[in-house]
């Protein structure tokens, strides 16, 4: 069955342009399309989707708001927040609101494809430089850096902390493994481990509790990397 997915775009133009796209590709199908964030939530419960690929500002209730009653619901689809550049300040809202990706427009939009592909599967994806932005963001917040380790993160031991730490950060597995000396089986079962004692519900989320708890600093910090 393909990945069916629901665009929700106040720019007719982006979303012919995925529509395009999409309409090529043989394991993903575009089922609604929506102009405001109040369609989108309409569309998703009548339609069910997948996926939802969300503009963060559109007229009346903006993506956020959109993104935070859809996720709400019973078995949510996954939500793909897409936006400009200038909208970075609403990105670590968007994710709090239960966004499992987050992408930029200027993206080509194959890449946009891989990562429906990839939320669909259950995984989490944020662009890469938008990570560098978040990390610049939270880790300038000096009660961040200077945060005891909260109760919330207890319960891991020192290696899942380094691994939490390296999530933060916006590594892939594959460089968690080569950082650490460790297989990539080892790696993934560590985040595993870290999705069930944080009760985080992606990778998404863990990134969130790595910004949030003092674990990654800006460059010339304890590790952030541009």
């Amino acid at each position: 069955m393909p990945v069916r997915v629901v665009l929700a775009d106040d720019q007719p133009l982006i979303r012919a342009g995925l529509v395009m796209v999409i309409t090529d590709v043989p394991d993903i199908e575009v089922v609604g399309e929506a102009g405001t964030g109040a369609e989108a939530v309409r569309l998703v419960r009548e339609l069910s989707p997948d996926v939802v690929v969300m503009d963060i500002r559109m007229p009346g209730m903006d993506g956020i708001e959109a993104t935070r009653m859809i996720t709400k619901d019973t078995g949510p689809p996954h939500v793909i927040v897409l936006t400009t550049f200038d909208d970075d300040d609403n990105v670590y809202n968007a994710l709090r609101a239960g966004a499992s990706g987050f992408l930029v427009k200027d993206m080509a939009l194959d890449d946009i494809i891989t990562a429906i592909r990839v939320v669909a599967a259950g995984d989490a994806l944020i662009a890469p430089k938008v990570t560098r932005r978040l990390i610049e963001e939270f880790a300038d917040r000096p009660q961040r850096a200077t945060a005891p380790r909260p109760k919330e993160i207890h319960g891991i031991t020192d290696r899942e902390l380094e691994v939490l730490t390296l999530i933060g950060r916006g590594m892939s597995n594959a460089r968690i493994a080569e950082a650490m000396f460790i297989s990539g089986a080892t790696v993934k079962a560590y985040v595993t481990r870290l999705l069930a004692k944080l009760d985080a519900r992606d990778r998404v989320h863990l990134v969130i509790l790595a910004y949030e708890h003092g674990l990654v600093a800006p460059t010339g910090g304890s590790g952030a990397t541009r």
